[in-house]
């Protein structure tokens, strides 16, 4: 009788065992939980934020072997540039490509958007790419929870409008859609239009209608969202050479894994240098587009624009970094 006590105390303490290990192998072999994290912007699936934006998803499945999704939305479905930020601040939104409206959390990213600071995409390349770039992305996650990965670049934001605009004298009274950046509507006044704030994803229809007369952007911009429709002239003003950031949830960033963390560092660094390439491969190709699409493109001296913007760089300045406006500005 002991015996057999014995030898079903054995084969009970063996079954459990095997029903442990197995256990164990399903662990370390099965796959882990997913995250699926969401992306947003307002830009069409034809902009080369999107594509770089899907370039940044792929790399972040491929280097945490799955466990990270990232799920793109584009043309503001998860609304504008404002929700974005705030969903994020939230931790309901968990990337997002976002620029000046940053200036409206972070006020100092004002002097970015003041037209005619930059010379060239060269001198912009420096200063994000430098210790200022990286001064800001602190300075951003510090005051406004938000986690600068990558600054991407842009082209040249240009004018569009209905009437050719050669002059200072021809932007008088006219109306112009601007992003709600402070810097971008006082810099506009200073040149005479009348700047109308105002979200992305209502300029189309604000156009058509004649709410507004005009609105400035990157070819890009103008080309997806097709402003040649319901626009007859583009202004190579190139009043602002500027960026779009990549931008994270602190929120989400501190939920994952130290791997996952890095593995989504090293995918934003790849995708940008994927997008600012392409960015700027596509920006011949974009002004034969919406030629050929029927705008008119004018070439002007902005030697007066720029003269124009001098006083608005002195109050933005004065008023949110006079030590970073002379780095920026001094930067060669």
């Amino acid at each position: 009788m002991m015996v057999k006590k014995m030898t079903m105390l054995f084969l009970v303490l063996t079954l459990a065992l095997v029903a442990t290990a197995c256990g164990t192998t399903a662990d370390r072999n099965g796959q882990k939980e997913v995250v699926k994290l969401k992306l947003g912007h307002i830009a069409a699936e034809s902009d080369a934020w999107h594509k770089g934006a899907l370039k940044f998803a792929e790399l972040v499945k491929q280097k945490t072997n799955g466990e990270v999704i990232v799920e793109v939305y584009p043309n503001s479905t998860l609304g504008n540039d404002r929700d974005l930020i705030e969903g994020m601040q939230m931790g309901s939104v968990d990337f997002a490509l976002v620029a000046g409206v940053l200036s409206n959390f972070y006020e100092p990213y004002s002097i970015l958007e003041l037209p005619y600071l930059f010379r060239d995409k060269e001198h912009l390349e420096k200063v994000l790419y430098g210790p200022i770039g990286e001064e800001l992305k602190a300075e951003l996650l510090k005051n406004a929870q938000l986690r600068g990965l990558q600054f991407w670049m842009r082209g040249p934001r240009e004018l569009t409008a209905n009437k050719k605009i050669e002059t200072l004298e021809d932007l008088k009274g006219l109306k112009i859609r601007v992003p709600e950046i402070p810097a971008t509507v006082a810099a506009w006044e200073a040149m005479g239009a009348q700047p109308t704030p105002m979200a992305f994803g209502e300029v189309y229809t604000a156009l058509q209608t004649g709410v507004i007369d005009a609105q400035e952007n990157p070819r890009a911009l103008i080309a997806s969202s097709k402003f040649y429709e319901v626009q007859k002239y583009l202004m190579k003003t190139d009043h602002v050479f500027g960026y779009v950031l990549l931008t994270m949830s602190d929120i989400t960033y501190n939920k994952l894994t130290p791997e996952q963390q890095k593995a989504i560092e090293e995918a934003a660094k790849e995708a940008t240098d994927y997008q600012n390439k392409l960015v700027f491969e596509l920006e011949d190709q974009l002004l034969k587009k919406l030629t050929n699409e029927g705008m008119e493109f004018v070439e002007l001296d902005v030697t007066p624009f720029i003269e124009a913007v001098k006083p608005v760089h002195r109050e933005f300045a004065a008023k949110y970094g006079q030590e970073l406006y002379d780095k920026i500005v001094n930067t060669k």
